[in-house]
């Protein structure tokens, strides 16, 4: 008999019936108020009707239109609709298929563009399973052990993570920026450096925002250095932490772009968007994929655009996203093994530390495994797996969010007895 690999761990024993909006319905009858989103990717809630008659509309037209050899409607009219969201100036695309994929190609641009060999990242990053995406990530030795040796050329910085530190986020932003100018005299000079790759919020590495100052730190040294700005908007962008970008709080623009997840509401699509001065450096022929753009996929991101802007759900991630996170918070005065609430938008982390003998990693994912016998699906995040993260779609309710939170207090409660 077949099966799925043993190594393939599944974060809930949910079987799907099917979903709609913020709810799965399992095959076991139970309705599942989904705080997953396929690890972020459901932006307009599951089966949204805009998004599922674009793609049914572009099955009956044409499934696969390899983009390199014809081109298709749908993935021209992506382009238009996304300028209109990106930041100024990053006028120029490539479509790949996932977010490993659209690192990777952000990496050659980087390097190709500059003649430079360095990336750095920074630590608690993820970018990506893929030999070269995995060797930027740093958000855990699962991501890249075992499969050495990974790509050269990669130097790893410090994440100003005030709270590891036990410092104030100024202190910490201080102390990262120094490090890295401090990395640049005695290990990796700022001239053989193609560019900075960092996250506005870490994903698998816990939830924690990037300080704005940090970012616009970056900026600085980028510009001053000729390096490549690139920021990974995989899983904070289109709307998830209540600005389109994530890093749009910080004021900085980035050189190149990332994004994937919830582009296009559950069909796989990924993209970097740069000058088209930028783009026009990368090598001929080095850009390029069979599946990259797909038709159907495109048609369901131009859908997901236009279902973000009609029903407003960005602002409405920054409203129930602070109504989580105020939720969250109370809740973390009455359990004391919580020690951290951390987020933006519709992208929160709870922290657990060790109580009553058990670490903060058992706690986190006794607390997720809880939430799902209480009908919400959580997943667990971090380098030590001691935060719960919860990603609702952006399409949540006032009302779907308090009982979200009720849920979620129940398996605090089941844990705490």
């Amino acid at each position: 008999m077949t099966a799925l690999s043993p190594i393939l761990k599944q974060a809930t024993p949910v079987v799907v019936d099917h979903a709609k909006g913020c709810w799965i319905h399992g095959t076991d009858g139970r309705d599942y108020l989904d705080f997953t989103t396929g690890i972020g990717v459901t932006s307009t809630g599951h089966c949204h009707p805009q998004v599922v008659e674009a793609a049914r509309e572009q099955v009956g037209s044409i499934i696969h239109a390899q983009y390199t050899t014809v081109m298709h409607k749908p993935l021209l009219e992506l382009v238009d609709k996304l300028g209109g969201v990106l930041p100024t100036g990053l006028d120029s695309l490539f479509f790949a298929n996932s977010g490993s994929e659209a690192v990777e190609a952000a990496v050659r641009l980087t390097r190709m563009a500059t003649g430079r060999p360095n990336i750095i990242v920074f630590q608690g990053g993820f970018h990506g399973r893929t030999v070269a995406a995995a060797t930027l990530t740093t958000a855990g030795t699962r991501f890249s052990a075992g499969f050495s040796p990974l790509m050269g050329g990669v130097q790893m910085a410090p994440f100003p993570y005030a709270k590891r530190y036990g410092w104030s986020e100024q202190q910490a932003v201080d102390f990262a920026l120094a490090e890295l100018d401090y990395l640049f005299a005695t290990r990796v000079a700022p001239n053989d450096t193609a560019a900075f790759l960092i996250e506005p919020v870490l994903g698998d590495g816990g939830y924690l925002p990037t300080p704005d100052a940090f970012l616009r730190g970056l900026r600085e040294r980028a510009d001053k250095h000729g390096i490549v700005l690139v920021i990974d908007e995989v899983q904070a962008g289109f709307g998830r932490t209540g600005k389109f970008w994530g890093h749009e709080f910080s004021g900085v623009r980035p050189d190149v772009l990332i994004t994937a997840k919830g582009l296009a509401s559950g069909f796989p699509i990924s993209a970097i968007a740069a000058s088209a001065e930028l783009m026009g450096k990368a090598w001929p022929g080095s850009q390029g994929g069979t599946y990259g753009g797909n038709a159907v996929a495109a048609a369901a991101a131009c859908a997901t655009i236009d279902v973000i802007s009609e029903e407003g759900l960005v602002e409405n991630a920054r409203v129930r996203g602070e109504q989580l996170a105020e939720g969250l918070r109370r809740l973390a005065e009455k359990y004391p093994m919580i020690t951290d609430v951390r987020g933006r938008g519709l992208m929160q982390g709870i922290e657990f530390t060790e109580t009553g003998g058990r670490g903060g990693g058992e706690l986190a994912t006794a607390v997720q495994q809880a939430t799902t016998g209480h009908g919400l699906l959580s997943l667990t995040c971090g380098p030590l797996g001691n935060v719960v993260r919860l990603i609702p779609a952006l399409v949540v309710s006032a009302d779907e969010i308090d009982l979200g939170l009720e849920r979620f207090g129940a398996a605090l409660a089941d844990v705490a007895d």
